[in-house]
């Protein structure tokens, strides 16, 4: 541990001290204020970091507040002038400093916002962001209270009385019937009503597949190199490894596939890095299976939401044999729903639905007929479009405001879904990550979301999820975020 007394110069030195004489004064002046400063942990620049950090976060460095050369600052800790000069670097990286030819380095100034209203003020309290980013979660503010209430008032009324005991371990048969129609009309898909399993969410289905897979001996399953480690965990759950698959600018590499008796893809816009899979790549994989007798896990996520062109179509309509498709209502209406759907081949619909009898979750039955009202009235459609020119406007207002602001850093991934992939230099995403927590802003690194075995190199960047923040907080949250892009 390094521990001295380090002479900060300050561009507003008091000349006000008692007893000390103009010439005294002007020293100070020149020289600087004494700070204390003890670096800890486990290297020098690291605790240097923190030190300075903690500084300036109580307030014992202000605002405008020049520091020393990393010359100076070094020959007073006694340690080497790079290793200042790097801890420097790293907290004008994070928004601390800023260095500016002429004028050296210096605390950053930090604009106050206007008083919160209370809630906002109890929601900091209480550890939540200002501005939330991270992807996964639509407007929830925009749920379509008003049509809902409506769809359930007239599918409760027409309901049979049976609807409400226990019913078919698939789902109700109206709601399987009007995602039918709706899946091969919007998505491509092939399906009839009877093929359709009704779950509780994705990670329902998920863990329905693991045991399945599990119980007909498989050991493991082919992934994406990016992806949930949610998903990832609940397949080691069902007692199944996951191995990555390459990524490159085309998607990821299916050709690489052949080992593994099954596959979890997001063709339509891979998660998080937002691309189609290649075409060559969907037939080389759908060839795969076939071939095999291997078995393709479609996660279609937010396959409506594409912005400009029509939507890339599901792989399942491909092969309906080898590919399960998987959808929820997650993405278009809200997660809290639990309403989630899979597509099951022949092969496997009867295997899935004995184990969901057999005690899986299950989604309410109020919930399933209303949504199904909901689809065939055409109210989901008209949601969906609308959402849809909502996420649009953000998104260009995102593109629009990297350009004027930050026209190094480039987005990526944004021709669909909620969420954009935001390059880095090398070696940036840790400090503009914790940058962004520094300015109340959540938002995750891509570094979060890629497998632990990917032997793909990694990439800086930022995923961005323009979901989230109500349409009121949503130019806010564009302001937090490009004060801490370098």
């Amino acid at each position: 541990m390094v521990e001295s007394w380090a002479t900060l110069a300050a561009s507003s030195a008091s000349s006000a001290s008692t007893g000390s004489s103009a010439s005294d004064d002007a020293l100070r002046a020149a020289l600087g204020v004494d700070l204390h400063l003890e670096p800890t942990g486990s290297g020098v620049r690291r605790g240097l970091t923190d030190a300075l950090r903690e500084a300036v976060r109580g307030g014992r460095l202000a605002p405008g507040t020049r520091l020393p050369s990393s010359r100076s600052l070094a020959a007073d800790l006694g340690i080497a002038r790079n290793t200042v000069a790097d801890a420097y670097g790293d907290l004008v990286a994070e928004g601390w400093l800023t260095a500016r030819q002429g004028s050296g380095t210096r605390v950053a100034e930090r604009t106050l916002p206007p008083p919160a209203p209370e809630s906002t003020r109890r929601a900091r309290e209480q550890g939540r962001p200002t501005y939330d980013l991270t992807p996964g979660t639509p407007d929830l503010a925009t749920f379509p209270r008003t049509g809902w209430l409506k769809a359930a008032r007239r599918a409760l009324t027409a309901a049979p009385h049976d609807a409400l005991g226990y019913g078919d371990p698939r789902g109700r048969v109206e709601l399987r019937t009007a995602l039918a129609g709706y899946l091969a009309r919007a998505r491509g898909v092939r399906v009839t009503p009877d093929r359709i399993m009704i779950c509780a969410g994705f990670a329902d289905g998920l863990m329905l597949l693991g045991a399945v897979l599990r119980e007909r001996g498989l050991r493991s399953l082919a992934v994406e190199s990016y992806g949930l480690d949610v998903h990832w965990n609940l397949l080691h759950r069902s007692g199944l490894r996951t191995a990555p698959l390459p990524f490159d600018e085309l998607g990821t590499r299916t050709g690489d596939s052949t080992d593994a008796p099954a596959v979890l893809l997001t063709p339509a816009h891979q998660f998080p890095m937002g691309v189609p899979l290649h075409p060559d790549r969907r037939a080389a994989v759908v060839d795969w299976a076939r071939r095999t007798g291997g078995l393709i896990l479609e996660d279609d996520y937010d396959g409506e939401f594409r912005y400009d062109r029509q939507p890339v179509g599901a792989l399942q309509g491909l092969d309906p044999d080898q590919v399960v498709y998987l959808g929820t209502a997650s993405k278009s209406l809200a997660p809290g729903l639990r309403l989630g759907w899979m597509v099951l081949p022949r092969s496997l619909a009867a295997e899935v639905t004995a184990v969901k009898g057999g005690g899986g979750w299950s989604s309410g039955v109020l919930d399933q007929l209303t949504l199904a009202e909901f689809i065939t009235s055409g109210a989901y459609d008209r949601h969906v479009r609308a959402a849809r020119l909502r996420y649009r406007r953000r998104r260009d207002a995102l593109v629009a405001a990297l350009s004027a602001r930050a026209p190094e850093v480039h987005a990526t991934g944004i021709a669909a879904g909620l969420h954009a992939v935001l390059r880095l230099p090398a070696g940036t995403e840790p400090s503009v990550v914790r940058a962004a927590a520094w300015q109340g802003l959540a938002v995750h690194g891509l570094s979060r979301f890629r497998h632990p075995d990917a032997t793909t190199a990694p990439l800086d960047a930022l995923v961005v999820g323009y979901g989230t923040p109500p349409d009121h907080a949503w130019s806010g949250a564009l302001d937090a975020l490009c004060r801490v892009l370098p």
